[in-house]
């Protein structure tokens, strides 16, 4: 199905890529429903199912847990917690919690619990996976460190890639090229890089394979609009705007547009 990582033995080595497929693509994390016309790339959770035919994408929280999943991380004891023992939170999504990345011994247990996903993504049919939340470490209160952030994302590329699976950086621009180099990442999805004038800085590292979704209210934050976004010649080729809550077409407040 589609582009797919190429293993040792297949004709290069673990991890290397092919470039994304050409064309536009779609971020289905909210509802799975069937492509735009044009998309050649869909993103959907890793509870959903690939769409047949197309370069499948398959959503992973690396690094926070999903919502209805803590007590699982609480029991393992991987979850971060503050100086009254409690859970910390991510301000902008309060019910996800910050995995604890501080330690060979977590991140190596992080690992193992997330490769089951990965192999879920693998086993249904994904191409790639995409790990959310690089940039936790930001949202610790100096508890994290990019470099943890980094080593764990190190194991979990690997674990996409000895499944046959590319594996994509989530945000954290400033980390591009260490998620290059570093981590192994093959392509960027990226949130609102145009918003926020970061989209040469995820090019600059990985080329034309970025996925950029911009989003009404943060373009509207900044006094843009889509139209306007769509001409700068900095912007990914693959840019969409979807809604904040990514529904489904039939929902009154689905949003996709592409440049």
């Amino acid at each position: 199905m589609g582009v797919a990582v190429l293993l040792a033995g297949c004709g290069a080595q673990a991890g290397e890529s092919e470039a994304l497929p050409e064309g536009g693509f779609d971020y289905q994390l909210g509802e799975a429903y069937p492509p735009p016309e044009g998309a050649t790339i869909v993103v959907r959770d890793a509870t959903a199912e690939p769409e047949p035919g197309i370069y499948s994408v398959c959503y992973v929280n690396g690094f926070q847990t999903q919502p209805g999943e803590l007590d699982s991380w609480l029991d393992a004891g991987l979850v971060l917690l503050d100086g009254d023992g409690e859970p910390v939170a991510d301000p902008g999504w309060p019910d996800e919690m910050l995995l604890d990345t501080s330690t060979d011994d977590k991140r190596d247990r992080i690992a193992g619990i997330l490769a089951e996903t990965v192999d879920g993504c693998a086993q249904a049919g994904f191409d790639a996976v995409e790990f959310d939340n690089l940039d936790s470490y930001l949202r610790s209160g100096g508890a994290l460190s990019v470099d943890d952030n980094l080593a764990l994302a190190g194991d979990l590329v690997a674990s996409a890639h000895e499944r046959g699976l590319a594996a994509a950086q989530k945000n954290a621009a400033e980390e591009a090229e260490r998620g290059r180099d570093e981590a192994g990442f093959d392509f960027a999805v990226t949130e609102s890089c145009a918003a926020w004038s970061e989209c040469s800085v995820y090019t600059d590292a990985y080329g034309d394979d970025v996925l950029d979704i911009e989003y009404p209210e943060d373009l509207e934050e900044v006094g843009t609009t889509f139209e306007q976004v769509c001409s700068d010649p900095d912007l990914p080729s693959r840019t969409i705007l979807r809604d904040l809550d990514l529904v489904g077409p039939d929902q009154a407040d689905h949003v996709h547009a592409r440049c």
